[in-house]
């Protein structure tokens, strides 16, 4: 396959559905995670779940970096941003994320100097050209986008700019993982892998999900064809009772990852001994921070941060939905008082959000069914 029509055949569509419901055990219900927003974006947009039988579930993960970014972190970017001389850059949708102090954006039109940007690089490029100002980075996302700070922060280092900082909230995939697999308010069958960090962690590292909980994990790419092939390739397991790790998008994911990508990650962070994600709570070893080669470009060691825990709104239901306890369309909130617009919760503003996805999505499909039966 060499151009995106081929991977959104429709012939081949109902040819995986009817090969999926044929080797669907009947009177089984199957409950099977994507793990990245990516995914659920996919699923919703194309309408992957009309082609599965009724018995099939699909159900949202903590894959939406900035969906897990809890309030307090948030408040800590506020508090840095706020400082004379400071100018603060994030990527875009982290701007409107909500905290206990209202957002980014909220910092920007009170006064404070919050800038978005494409790429860290752009962030640096915003140093060099302020030399006088103070310009913070804030880092966020799963492996896939870590080795681009990593390597903003070694030319920031080689160069010799001492204006610039990262404020670090990159998280790791398999801790979370691991917590979703030890909870007792989900039961799972199946894991559908993340493709964008498998491209740099590789497959090995999932390797624990069949060999200590007997699930399988299909690692897979993003469009309509790719994941009704892993949600297939599943079931086969799931028939022949298999638990294996395959790997579905072989085109674009090495078994073994990105070995120089690791070998940057490694040179500039390190674990955290715990962070906090929204949701899931309090995860050993699931977040990065600076390593002390480059802990002078740390800005949580160079600005003052309140670093307070701040509690979720008691009608924001973000931690059931990353956690796939809940649907989207289950929050009491949902498409009233939070959406796109005026989003309460993170899973409304970033656009690998599961509700952003359901609200700009499926619950247009969900009407048309109500409304048919």
């Amino acid at each position: 396959m060499r151009y995106v029509d081929e991977f959104r055949d429709a012939n081949l569509a109902r040819t995986l559905s009817t090969q999926i419901a044929a080797v669907a055990e009947p009177g089984r219900h199957y409950k099977v995670m994507e793990v990245c927003g990516g995914h659920t974006h996919t699923i919703y947009k194309h309408g992957i779940e009309d082609h599965l039988p009724e018995t099939i579930e699909l159900v949202h993960g903590p894959g939406c970096p900035v969906c897990v970014i809890p309030m307090g972190r948030v408040d800590d970017g506020i508090s840095i941003a706020r400082r004379p001389g400071v100018i603060f850059t994030c990527f875009g949708d982290m701007m409107r994320v909500p905290g206990g102090d209202g957002s980014l954006l909220d910092a920007k039109a009170q006064g404070a100097d919050v800038r978005f940007v494409y790429s860290p690089l752009d962030a640096l490029k915003v140093a060099r050209l302020n030399p006088e100002r103070e310009v913070v980075f804030y880092a966020i996302g799963f492996e896939t986008t870590a080795p681009s700070t990593a390597l903003t922060l070694m030319r920031a280092k080689a160069e010799g700019l001492t204006n610039f900082s990262v404020m670090c909230n990159h998280v790791t995939i398999v801790p979370p993982l691991k917590a979703l697999l030890e909870s007792p308010d989900l039961r799972l069958d199946a894991f559908i892998g993340p493709g964008h960090v498998s491209t740099v962690i590789g497959c090995r590292p999932y390797e624990f999900i069949p060999a200590d909980y007997g699930q399988p994990v299909v690692v897979a790419g993003f469009e309509p064809l790719d994941l009704l092939q892993a949600v297939y390739m599943i079931m086969l397991q799931l028939a022949e009772g298999r638990s294996e790790i395959e790997n579905q998008y072989g085109r674009v994911v090495p078994w073994e990852g990105n070995l120089r990508a690791l070998e940057v990650l490694q040179e500039v962070f390190e674990l955290r001994p715990y962070f906090e994600w929204r949701g899931l709570g309090f995860i050993s070893q699931s977040a990065l921070k600076l390593s002390d080669a480059y802990r002078d470009f740390d800005a949580e060691l160079r600005f003052d941060v309140p670093g307070v825990r701040v509690a979720d709104p008691k009608a924001c239901q973000c931690g059931e939905v990353l956690k796939g306890v809940i649907k989207p369309w289950e929050c009491k909130v949902f498409g009233t008082a939070c959406t796109p617009e005026t989003p309460i919760g993170t899973c409304m503003v970033s656009s690998e959000g599961a509700c952003a996805a359901y609200y700009n999505f499926g619950r247009f499909a969900r009407s048309t069914a109500r409304a048919g039966s």
